[in-house]
């Protein structure tokens, strides 16, 4: 006797033009309680009705799909390079890679159609899927750099190191480069002014980060008022510059 009882529903989808498609979901069913057994040549019991009670075992119309390989024609942020086979869920790579023509269906022929070439290869454009991601996420914030109110100081990496872990970012002091101008403090004219460096990714991508001097002080008494959402407020430049290339060096 079999255990396992596939029921299968057929669904009728009407479309605007009044044509119907069909829809086939399959349930794999088991019974819950499983019938005695008869002898040969023996009438079959009957069945009662527990043994019509079916326990679900699985849905096809919710399993999970596997994922689908597919070969880059270009560069993708955040999925990978030219000629990279790339594995993703099926919603995505329909969607985001296939359709807009961004990847084709991992074949032999694709793989060697879209290998990169050595000239592709020598000139480097990303370090990797999700550097240029990076560069996007830093140039599109306005990072509050907390100095001392009370003692002298003069601005290092180090300073923005600090900073950019407080907003979530980690990177090493040597791939950040400051203005060439000397910022030092404390000085309350350069309170809430913009001044920019430059952060280098995996030595090769750039970002230009937007910094915003705050002076803090251990006192309460000496505090300066707290401003609410700072980064949406105008601000003038920290340094005589018209433009952020002239203010910092090239790494």
């Amino acid at each position: 006797m079999l255990k396992n009882i596939c029921v299968t529903q057929l669904n009728l989808l009407k479309s605007a033009t009044s044509l119907q498609q069909q829809v086939r979901t399959t349930f794999i069913l088991k019974r819950k309680y499983e019938p005695l057994l008869h002898k040969t040549n023996e009438k079959p019991r009957r069945m009662r009705a527990k043994h019509f009670i079916y326990e679900l075992v699985e849905d096809t119309q919710v399993k999970k799909r596997p994922n689908m390989e597919v070969v880059l024609k270009t560069f993708v942020e955040g999925v990978g390079d030219k000629g990279d086979v790339v594995s993703m869920k099926p919603h995505f790579v329909y969607n985001k890679l296939l359709l807009p023509g961004l990847a084709a269906y991992k074949t032999p022929e694709n793989i060697a159609k879209y290998a990169k070439t050595e000239a592709e290869k020598s000139a480097v454009k990303h370090s990797s899927a999700y550097a240029q991601r990076t560069v996007n996420m830093l140039e599109s914030i306005v990072l509050a750099v907390i100095m001392n109110k009370d003692e002298p100081w003069v601005l290092e990496p180090w300073h923005i190191k600090a900073s950019l872990r407080k907003a979530g970012f980690h990177c090493k002091e040597d791939c950040i480069t400051l203005p060439k101008e000397r910022i030092e403090g404390p000085d309350l004219k350069k309170e809430s002014k913009d001044f920019y460096c430059i952060v280098t990714i995996n030595k090769l991508e750039q970002a230009t980060l937007k910094c915003r001097l705050h002076h803090w002080s251990t006192d309460p008494s000496e505090r300066l008022p707290y401003v609410l959402e700072h980064w949406k407020m105008t601000s003038e430049p920290l340094l005589d510059v018209s433009s952020p290339e002239k203010e910092t060096l090239n790494c």
